[in-house]
Parts: structure tokens; sequence; C-alpha cells
């Protein structure tokens, strides 16, 4: 049986960009660093001699329910892979998505700051979401994310509350 979600976690290739942006760009609490460099972790991700620089990230303000944190970010300092292309429509690509109750305003905060947006907020005209808003971004490694701002009504059905 799975019990729930603990993290999601992304390949990034520089480590130190990446807790940068996630912090200052996209606003998200850095919970822990540490890097790992033991037979275990050799193991378990299957890469002989990896060396691994991981970041752990939170909302801020939100405690996640079975861990310390909800997003990992690990840059393979040894083992290294490929840096593929990333089109959402790529097999295997994915995205996260966050929820926002102020997404004009964040989307022009990170415009201004160099974003690279594949659109800016559209209003959803249809499904479950109708009548709020959304939009795609990508971080500098070319991982996508969606910022999401449900109608009210939506937002008040999930119990979600503006920060």
């Amino acid at each position: 049986m799975i019990a729930d979600v603990l993290h999601f976690s992304f390949t990034v290739s520089d480590i130190e960009r990446a807790v940068h942006w996630y912090t200052e760009v996209l606003g998200l609490e850095l919970v822990h660093r540490q890097r790992q460099e033991n037979e275990y972790t050799q193991k378990l991700v299957g890469i002989p001699g990896a060396v691994l620089e991981v970041a752990q990230f939170k909302v801020p303000g939100v405690n996640p329910r079975y861990s310390t944190h909800m997003l990992e970010l690990v840059e393979y300092a040894h083992g290294r892979g490929e840096h593929p292309s990333l089109p959402t429509n790529n097999v295997g690509a994915a995205h996260l998505a966050l929820y926002v109750t102020d997404i004009h305003q964040r989307y022009e905060r990170m415009v201004a700051q160099g974003v690279d947006f594949k659109n800016p907020p559209v209003e959803i005209t249809a499904g479950a979401n109708k009548g709020g808003f959304a939009c795609y971004l990508t971080d500098p490694d070319g991982i996508t994310f969606e910022l999401l701002q449900p109608s009210p009504t939506r937002a008040a059905e999930l119990g979600l509350t503006p920060a």
C-alpha cells in the first residue's frame, strides 16, 4: 500500500546556482544541505562512484506531513549524466505545480528577475480549476514548474487559504 508522498526530486547541473534560484527567485525555503558520498547512495541510485550534493526545500510556513522537505535537488558531483532537452511534450518530462495566491504579481516579479516563462498567467476556462489562472516556467536547467491560482470557489472546495 502506498501511504503518501514524501518528496519530489530533480537533478540539477549546479547545486549552488539552484539553491540561489529556488530560494531567491522561486521563494522556497532551504531546509537542509548534505553531501552523499557513501556506498549506500551509490547502490540506491545505481551509479558506481556517485557522489551527490543535495539540497532540500519546503514551502515557507508549510510543514510537510511526513518529511522535513517537499522538494529535493541533487547535483551529481561524480557520476554526472547528460543534460537532455526537457520540453513538456517529451516522454518522461515532468513538472511540479505550486499553489499560489498572487500569480499576476509573482509573474511580473519573476519576469523582472529573468525567469523564462512559457506563457503569462492564462485564465483556466474549463475543468475543475475553471476561473483560476496558471502559467508554466522553467528553472535554469529547463525543469518545468506550473504556478496555479485556483478560483476562490475552487480554493474553498480544496480547503486552501490565501497565504
